[in-house]
This record gives structure tokens, sequence and C-alpha cells, in this order.
């Protein structure tokens, strides 16, 4: 989900929850403690110099019960934060306190809910690093031939 989906969501809210992938709720008194530009600089394995940048939001569960942060005053979060960053368009990546350590989501948006999502890591340069493709698997019964032999047809 891009910036831009985040602010048009959050201008129809009244509001704000956020899921996590195993379908609890962060808890609604949370706090969104950050709002930042992340920028990575990297090579991958193929050796190909590579460049993310994302948006990051960091949510905190904390012990405020008697305050809750509403769309319209995490907008102006984004607002303030973006006057400095120039964000653009770019992806958005939200951390959030695992039961150990800080865990990075993705994030989507359904029936009123933002929806932290799993991320994953993957092979960038694949076809440069050695690591075989899966091969692609066919049923011999949907092979069609031209030549073919049936039973009966007389051809052995």
């Amino acid at each position: 989900m891009t910036l831009t989906d985040v602010k048009k969501h959050l201008n129809k809210l009244e509001t704000i929850s956020f899921t996590l992938p195993d379908g609890s709720l962060v808890p609604n008194h949370f706090h969104v403690t950050e709002v930042g530009k992340i920028s990575k600089h990297f090579i991958d394995c193929g050796g190909v110099l590579r460049q993310e940048k994302k948006v990051n939001f960091q949510l905190w569960n904390a012990n405020d019960y008697d305050h809750r942060l509403h769309p319209e005053k995490l907008l102006k979060i984004i607002e303030l934060s973006d006057e400095v960053f120039n964000f653009g368009d770019l992806e958005i990546e939200v951390e959030f306190q695992g039961e150990h350590t800080i865990q990075k989501f993705g994030l989507e948006f359904s029936n009123n809910s933002f929806h932290l999502t799993t991320l994953k890591t993957d092979c960038l340069a694949l076809e440069n690093c050695g690591i075989p493709q899966p091969k692609q698997k066919v049923k011999l019964s949907a092979i069609k031939t031209e030549n073919s032999c049936a039973p009966g047809s007389g051809c052995c």
C-alpha cells in the first residue's frame, strides 16, 4: 500500500485500527511514534546495485488508555513528515513490537481496518546466483502428440 492510499483511507475513517497477521488487533490505544523515510542501498547476490525507499510507520502500544490516535491526527503527522522528507507516493512499511523484537510488516486495507501483512525474504538475482529454478510439472496425459500410436491403430 502506498502513502496516497493510506491518506485516502484515513480521510474516510472515524477511528483507526490495525489488524495483525494472526487476526488480533493492535490495542486501540496505540501511538504512531515515528513517520519516516527509509532508504536502503545494497548490492544483491548477482552484483546488481539496488536502492529501495519506503515510508515507515512505527506503532507503539503504550499503556496510555486515555488517549487514542484519531485519523485526522495521523494525517497531520504524515503531512508534517512529508514537508521534511518529500515522500512522494512510496510504499508503506510498518514496525510493531513483537514478542522479542521489532517486527516489520507490509500494509493493506479492508473492512475499514489497516491490516499488517507478513514480509518474506527473497533472492533478487535468481538468474545470476545459480539456484536452479523449479521445474514445471506437466501431466503426460495432457501432452498432445500428432504421430502417436494408439492401441489398435496398427502402428506397432
